[in-house]
């Protein structure tokens, strides 16, 4: 649909809407005021014929009412009118034979009539007593003529207003569409490179300014496009020595990246080799009790085995003694050695070696698990694992197996206590985390003073699984806490400690994308929390 046929049925549209409108309210009102002068009309006549009639109506002067009657057919439009007492009887009719003979139906909305006749009626009435009523019918057709004159008459004006409106916006939609087309067709010059246009610019309503403004486009794009042809010859020239430039300069960057990778290859071997070192200082550090710890079960176990040899003798000479009972010849003699022999138990008190043999065996066998087990927490927690292996473990296992490890450096100076929630598993490297909760452990055992308590817990805090190590130990200064975590900061003193402890436990917690948070109050102990995510994608 073209712009022009556009123009013309939307004005056309508007126009008929408004039209419609105004003609509806305008007849609407028209119909209104005629219906309710002919209502006032029709009920003032018959009140005012009833005020009229009511004497002679009383007195039964049927002269004067017939007189009445016919001076008030002179009224136009009045086609019938009738006076009846109360009874129903006619006293006085006039009008025309038609109107009178047919029944009476009264009328009380003009709009209604269907019969071309307004019937209306009014009592005569007198001290509160009805004598009689008027009767009268007034003729509507000069109304309903009038009324659809008007309706033909409007609709007339209507239809000449709509092709006046017509007319009037095509020739407004033939002179904007020439117009428009003239600017669409240099629009399509312009796309097709050709900047050479020529506009009517005459005039000074918006069209000629939009003609003025695609003339000074036009220019700018021809201007904007001569400077583009020097720039692409240009960068044509710059293209050629810019490859050479791409390539030498890529060739640097690969050797670059090259050098990158061994040297984050060398940090990550020198990172591994620093965590393994402080592991093994801190193994260093529980050497002696840890031999100690050992040698106290070895020392019992030896004394055991010992006694247990003893008792192998008795036990071999009894059995010697019972074999000979066999070479006895006579009755008198095995008496006598089976007497001998029981003299002889008795001597060497058979019935405690016997109850004191299992106690040996079991002693011996607890003995030999508590060197295992010491012996099996320093090579887990030793052993150099890779840094990135990660696998499912349970903290509650490592806190144990680490207590187990530090066990001789604590008791003789903290008591432990631990309680231990039921927490899920997570991902984590399980030697790495060892070393933590040790250095932790190890930390908050030389903070404290002689019979220090060091509490550890375990537990789930919204979705992190957490462990924290506290002590009652000499805390840390405020001015301390924010240097705690840094390289080679320590309060120890020179030769008691290297600085990378918390430094290393920082690093590991960050490589398992969990934190850990510090409290801690001057002489009244610190509080370190270790915080691992229960969801890890590491």
């Amino acid at each position: 649909m073209s712009l022009k046929l556009k123009t013309i049925l939307g004005v056309a549209f508007i126009e008929a809407i408004l039209l419609a409108v105004l003609i509806s309210m305008t007849l609407n009102y028209l119909e209104t005021t005629n219906y309710e002068g002919l209502y006032k009309r029709a009920t003032t006549t018959a009140t005012l014929f009833s005020t009229t009639t009511k004497d002679a109506v009383i007195s039964y002067d049927l002269a004067s009412l017939d007189a009445f009657s016919s001076e008030l057919m002179k009224n136009p439009d009045l086609v019938y009118v009738k006076v009846l007492n109360p009874d129903g009887q006619i006293f006085a009719q006039a009008g025309e034979k038609k109107y009178l003979e047919r029944d009476f139906i009264e009328d009380t909305d003009v709009a209604m009539i269907n019969d071309g006749v307004f019937d209306v009626r009014a009592e005569i009435n007198e001290g509160g007593q009805s004598f009689g009523e008027i009767r009268i019918g007034i003729d509507t057709s000069g109304l309903t003529q009038a009324l659809t004159e008007a309706r033909y008459w409007s609709a007339t004006i209507a239809f000449g207003e709509m092709l006046l409106v017509a007319l009037f916006s095509y020739i407004l939609g033939s002179y904007l569409t020439n117009r428009l087309s003239k600017l669409r067709q240099a629009a399509n010059d312009i796309s097709h490179d050709n900047m050479d246009i020529k506009l009517d610019t005459k005039g000074s309503d918006e069209v000629a300014e939009v003609a003025q403004a695609f003339i000074q486009m036009s220019s700018r794009l021809k201007r904007e496009s001569q400077r583009r042809s020097v720039y692409e010859r240009e960068l044509k020239s710059l293209n050629s020595s810019l490859e050479t430039r791409v390539e030498r300069r890529t060739l640097q960057l690969q050797d670059n990246v090259a050098k990158l990778e061994k040297t984050n290859d060398a940090l990550q071997q020198t990172h591994a080799k620093l965590i393994q070192s402080e592991k093994m200082a801190s193994i260093g550090t529980l050497a002696a009790g840890v031999a100690h710890e050992i040698n106290n079960p070895v020392g019992y176990v030896m004394s055991n085995v010992r006694t247990l040899g003893e008792y192998v003798g008795i036990y071999s000479e009894t059995i010697t003694k019972l074999q000979a009972l066999d070479s006895q010849s006579s009755e008198l003699e095995l008496i006598e050695a089976i007497e001998n022999i029981e003299e002889w138990l008795k001597e060497q008190d058979i019935e405690f070696i016997q109850s004191d043999t299992a106690s040996l065996i079991k002693d011996t066998v607890d003995g030999t698990e508590r060197i295992r087990d010491i012996v099996s927490g320093l090579k887990e927690f030793s052993h150099s694992a890779p840094d990135k292996v990660m696998q499912l473990a349970n903290l509650n296992e490592a806190i144990e197996r680490t207590l187990k490890v530090a066990h001789n450096e604590l008791k003789y100076k903290s008591r432990v206590t631990t309680s231990l929630a039921e927490i899920p598993p997570i991902e984590c490297n399980i030697g790495q985390i060892q070393q933590v909760l040790l250095n932790l452990v190890i930390n908050a055992n030389h903070a404290v003073e002689e019979n220090g308590l060091i509490q550890i817990r375990s537990g789930v805090s919204g979705q992190d699984v957490f462990v924290s190590v506290r002590d009652n130990g000499c805390g840390i200064p405020a001015e301390i806490k924010k240097k705690i975590f840094d390289p080679f900061f320590t309060t120890k003193g020179v030769g008691s400690g290297t600085g990378l402890g918390l430094s290393i436990v920082y690093g590991i917690m960050k490589d398992h994308r969990g934190r850990i948070d510090l409290e801690s109050t001057p002489k009244k102990g610190s509080k370190f929390t270790l915080y691992f995510p229960i969801q890890s994608h590491i």
